[in-house]
């Protein structure tokens, strides 16, 4: 993994629809993101953002995570970095991806994986962060692209960008509106962590 001047190769992990993923793609597209995305990996088969990768060129691999639902195994991410560093990636970027990642992938990549997470961190980490917020009566959400560690949604934050609970929002009109700030702030965090790593290279 070099970080001279070059443009910079990203692989992404999800678990669903990849609507992060095609927004890293847009910037791409229209030259507000010098990037490439080299490798897309999901733990769903059925997984949209595979289609979406398959649509746009890109290599795919389906993470075998022997049977398990939820759990991430050791050898299972052990597997996925070697894929990683086979196709020359970077910087990883998690996108939807269902599954905490720990030591064996984390140690591959330090410091060069990144999420995307739909509250305001440190406020509600964890699954449906955006229906949380509306329970909650909060007047503020937003969503957050942090560097990844052990713990979920814990690692240190890149970029926040925030989003009001407006009155009478249901869960699925802020997650919607979460989601256009989501496609605007990735690409940008991207751009932050790949400039820093330049500058330390």
């Amino acid at each position: 993994m070099s970080t001279g001047h070059q443009t910079l190769k990203l692989g992404v992990l999800g678990s669903g629809s990849g609507s992060n993923m095609q927004a890293i793609l847009d910037a791409i597209g229209n030259g507000t993101l010098d990037a490439e995305i080299v490798l897309v990996l999901s733990d769903n088969p059925e997984a949209y953002i595979l289609k979406r990768a398959e649509m746009a060129g890109i290599a795919t691999e389906v993470i075998d995570c022997d049977g398990y639902v939820t759990r991430f195994p050791d050898d299972s991410q052990v597997a996925v970095g070697q894929m990683l560093r086979d196709a020359g990636v970077d910087l990883v970027c998690l996108a939807g991806f269902m599954r905490i990642v720990k030591a064996p992938l984390l140690e591959m990549f330090p410091e060069r994986l990144l999420n995307i997470h739909p509250s305001l961190l440190p406020a509600y980490p964890g699954l449906r962060a955006w229906g949380q917020a509306v329970s909650d009566g909060a007047n503020e959400s937003g969503c957050t692209v942090h560097y990844v560690d052990a713990g979920m949604d814990t690692g240190p934050i890149i970029l926040q960008s925030s989003v009001p609970v407006l009155a009478g929002d249901s869960a699925e009109t802020l997650h919607a509106r979460i989601q256009l700030e989501e496609h605007q702030l990735y690409p940008a965090a991207i751009r932050k962590v790949w400039a820093k790593l330049q500058s330390e290279s």
